[in-house]
């Protein structure tokens, strides 16, 4: 079946209408709906489905305060009153998981486990991607994003992926906003600034 544009709400929400946001309610965001998430935004592609974004959801008074230590002070209020934090990691030693993930080559995991860069590289470029998909995911299922970096990454990988292959990328607040903690929109580059058509 073919694709068909969007309407005009769907466009509105995971783009045009849609801010950072800074402040939040006090309105719980549910185990369950987080699972949605992330079944959501599994299915989007990445190279050879390598997948490497791995997510924690900080949600509990001891995970945010222990999250606490590693904010910059610009981000640490927002980030403190936020229902969840997303922290999107990339797993260095994906290829681990190819021969499950990727059907078409068997061997697929050789390319990588003998090339610590590429590796690194392809985990870092598709974990990035895997993490806005987050942000269009959660939109898309009615939740308000505050994506940021301004923290410790050393610090959060000591306190939250400590023995594991997993590195800190950035963050994403989620929950539902409110509207205090919206600012004007900053300016967005025009097509001819950015775009070309060859």
């Amino acid at each position: 079946m073919p694709n068909t544009p969007l309407n005009q709400t769907a466009f509105d929400q995971l783009f045009l209408e849609a801010h950072t946001l800074n402040a939040w309610q006090e309105r719980e965001v549910s185990d369950q709906l987080l699972q949605q998430l992330y079944d959501t935004l599994r299915m989007a592609p990445t190279a050879m489905n390598c997948s490497p974004a791995r997510i924690v959801f900080v949600k509990s008074k001891a995970s945010k305060e222990k999250l606490d230590q590693a904010m910059m002070e610009g981000n640490r209020a927002k980030t403190m009153a936020a229902p969840v934090t997303a922290i999107i990691g990339y797993d260095t030693c994906f290829f681990e998981q190819l021969p499950k993930l990727f059907l078409p080559n068997p061997k697929a995991r050789s390319i990588f486990e003998s090339n610590a860069a590429l590796a690194d590289l392809t985990a870092f470029r598709n974990g990035t991607l895997q993490g806005a998909y987050l942000i269009i995911a959660a939109r898309a299922l009615g939740l308000d994003c505050g994506p940021m970096a301004g923290f410790d990454n050393a610090k959060v990988d000591e306190l939250f992926f400590a023995g594991t292959s997993v590195k800190s990328n950035f963050m994403c607040n989620l929950g539902y906003g409110d509207t205090k903690g919206i600012y004007p929109r900053n300016p967005r580059l025009a097509f001819g600034e950015a775009c070309s058509i060859v």
